[in-house]
């Protein structure tokens, strides 16, 4: 009977470090933490030894230099030009269908489209 017992315990234990474990895991990172763990997946992933040695001495840069008031304004300034892009984009396409030039209509509308890609990236980031 109380070898059972002692095996239902540590069962129980065993069990309560693993959700442990999971809830752990589930967090999302976010900042610098996230941006050294995204660089450290590359590591691991890479089988290429420079390309291996380019990411880490990224890591090493992001180590050294990275804070997450530095990175959100770093992020913040990529949508701000972002969103100067499409108005710019969106300006020129104006002028375009003015004009009337189907060529240059269709020209504008793939580098808005393109800007507006760009700038739901930069927005995307700046959530991380």
């Amino acid at each position: 009977m109380k070898l059972f017992s002692q095996l239902v315990l540590l069962t129980a234990i065993g069990l309560a470090a693993t959700s442990l474990q999971a809830a752990e895991s589930d967090q999302v990172l976010t900042g610098c933490a996230a941006k050294k763990a995204d660089i450290q997946q590359q590591i691991d992933k890479s089988i290429n030894p420079f390309e291996k040695a380019g990411l880490e001495k990224a890591l090493s840069e992001v180590n050294e230099h990275c804070t997450d008031a530095g990175l959100k304004k770093e992020r913040e300034q990529k949508v701000l030009d972002a969103r100067h892009e499409v108005t710019q984009r969106t300006k020129d396409l104006d002028k375009a269908m003015k004009k009337g030039d189907a060529e240059k209509i269709n020209k504008r509308k793939d580098k808005l489209a393109e800007s507006k890609k760009e700038l739901q990236q930069a927005l995307d980031e700046l959530e991380k």
